[in-house]
């Protein structure tokens, strides 16, 4: 079997247990993570493993809409994985419980700029801790696509690629996206104008899209078989395409723009497995020994500043993730009405409205 035979035959499985809503891997009873699925990792969470004889039980989501509504709903897990964006609704929803970081001695470490807001720590407690940083940005199959097609958002609306793109099936992707094409870089006070003529914008991509990827296996199937040549993308999408020497490229610095983001962990209140071992399992994340899995496997950075600081500058670039000067549109926290409307206005143009 070729290695690309094995690569879409894992990335199948991958994605069936992502949209199946599955337990991915059953591991120690007493601690259930809900996660994404790129993080199921021995070596990232060391620690817990020496400790416990086994990773965690996980449970896999495809995206944080569809995280928070499982938990709204009643699905039981002790830990949880959003990104930055959410945690206003989980605290709003009253889903989530403060950490003691008393039991967190690396956190500390935290990057402070990963903390700068009351949404995370305020004096009721620390309600985040975030561990992972990446981008989302324009990969393109360099074989079939030439530089000079990538240096523009504009790639996503030439018609040279109709049918040849994918797009991320989650809202703050995709609006990150729509608004940096129409030149906005802060979303934290759109307007109403500039909704709109992002929302445009979504309508005018639509047509040349093939698929809205729900996960990283998903699109790197896609982009593997040739049907996709161009897609907004997450490092981890890239990390397994070049795995495979797949012919892909991460174009971060497109004229307009790209985003980055940062995603980590919540308590989730009335969970039914061990407290201490929740800590135990952020403490794994924290640790120092996590930040190179992490970014071997998945292309991620740690939010850890003094894991960092061992992995030198060629690992970063190599992996996309090194500190660049171009516009960046932050996926930080923004008004939930705002962003319900987002995700209700993107379901409508998916819908064809």
């Amino acid at each position: 079997m070729s290695h690309v035979t094995n690569f879409l035959t894992g990335t199948a499985i991958a994605l069936s247990l992502a949209l199946g809503g599955t337990t991915a891997r059953a591991g120690d009873p007493d601690l259930i993570a809900f996660d994404w699925s790129s993080f199921q990792l021995p070596d990232l969470l060391a620690t817990y493993v020496t400790q416990h004889g086994d990773m965690p039980t996980f449970s896999i989501f495809a995206d944080d809409d569809e995280a928070f509504q499982k938990l709204s709903s009643g699905f039981k897990a002790d830990v949880a994985h959003p990104c930055s964006q959410m945690i206003q609704k989980y605290r709003d929803a009253g889903l989530i419980e403060a950490w003691d970081t008393a039991k967190i001695p690396n956190f500390a470490e935290i990057a402070p700029a990963f903390l700068n807001s009351k949404i995370f720590q305020d004096d009721t407690g620390v309600w985040f801790i975030p561990t992972d940083f990446a981008y989302t940005a324009v990969g393109y199959n360099t074989t079939e696509v030439p530089a000079e097609d990538v240096v523009s958002l504009d790639v996503f609306t030439n018609p040279k690629y109709a049918g040849r793109i994918s797009l991320p099936d989650n809202a703050d992707d995709i609006w990150a996206l729509a608004l940096l094409a129409t030149g906005v870089s802060d979303w934290t006070n759109v307007s109403d104008e500039q909704f709109k003529a992002a929302a445009d914008w979504m309508r005018a991509v639509h047509p040349n899209v093939l698929a809205y990827w729900a996960d990283p296996a998903q699109l790197s199937q896609l982009m593997a078989s040739g049907e996709v040549l161009v897609s907004w993308t997450w490092n981890d999408t890239i990390a397994l395409l070049r795995a495979e020497n797949f012919p892909v490229g991460f174009q971060r610095q497109a004229k307009e723009g790209a985003s980055s983001w940062f995603c980590g962990w919540v308590n989730l209140k009335d969970g039914p497995g061990k407290e201490e071992k929740a800590y135990d399992f952020i403490n794994a994340w924290l640790d120092h020994g996590a930040a190179q899995p992490l970014l071997d496997n998945v292309g991620y950075a740690s939010t850890n500043a003094v894991s960092m600081q061992s992995i030198d500058l060629a690992a970063l670039k190599a992996a996309d993730v090194d500190p660049i000067t171009s516009t960046m549109l932050a996926q930080t926290p923004i008004d939930p009405a705002l962003r319900d409307r987002m995700v209700k206005e993107f379901e409508d143009i998916k819908a064809g409205f």
